[in-house]
């Protein structure tokens, strides 16, 4: 195949042709159509590099809400500051000397940290980060004007729906379905 292979040297596109030719199904289609073939150990195709595995970092930041938790901390933020404003002068407070206006995103801030420390909680603290969003419209200056309401909402419903990857609705009712087939087992021993 070397001096076939010298002899193509010449003409370009032949050779790259015969670069490509990996397999001996190809080799022997090219023999088919008189060409010499030379023998060649193919690869297997099953031999494909695998996806690395991920990282500690990637393996916690899948674990736990943390896109939500950082919108709803984003979101307190917001609040916080629209709540500090000086407008010629003049500072804006609303509610009781102003207590709502640094409870609020306080709150709102601490519930998205503590959906992205403690995970297993995290339904409860979505639906305490949309609650207060909602309240914050009158509590405190219209919400951060819109921005802190609609960032904490958001936030909000994100940790609330969020899933560990991997898990199934059916994963958690095995055990219950499990419990729940013993029971019936016994049931209907004690009737036989």
């Amino acid at each position: 195949m070397d001096a076939h292979r010298d002899a193509l040297a010449t003409q370009p596109d032949t050779l790259d042709a015969l670069d490509v030719l990996e397999t001996p199904d190809e080799l022997d289609a090219l023999e088919a159509f008189g060409e010499p073939a030379a023998s060649v150990e193919a690869e297997p195709a099953d031999e494909v590099a695998a996806p690395s595995e991920p990282g500690p970092f990637a393996r916690w930041f899948r674990s736990r809400p943390v896109i939500g938790g950082l919108i709803t901390v984003i979101g307190g933020i917001a609040m916080f500051f629209s709540s500090q404003l000086q407008l010629g002068g003049m500072t804006v407070h609303v509610g009781i000397e102003g207590a709502q206006a640094m409870i609020l995103p306080a709150v709102l801030i601490v519930c998205g940290a503590l959906a992205i420390f403690s995970p297993a909680q995290h339904v409860f603290y979505g639906i305490v980060a949309m609650i207060i969003s909602v309240y914050s419209l009158v509590g405190v200056n219209l919400g951060g004007f819109f921005i802190g309401f609609l960032l904490g909402s958001i936030g909000g419903i994100v940790v609330a729906s969020w899933r560990r990857k991997g898990r199934h609705v059916g994963d958690d009712e095995e055990g219950a379905d499990a419990a729940g087939s013993d029971a019936e087992l016994a049931l209907s021993e004690g009737r036989e």
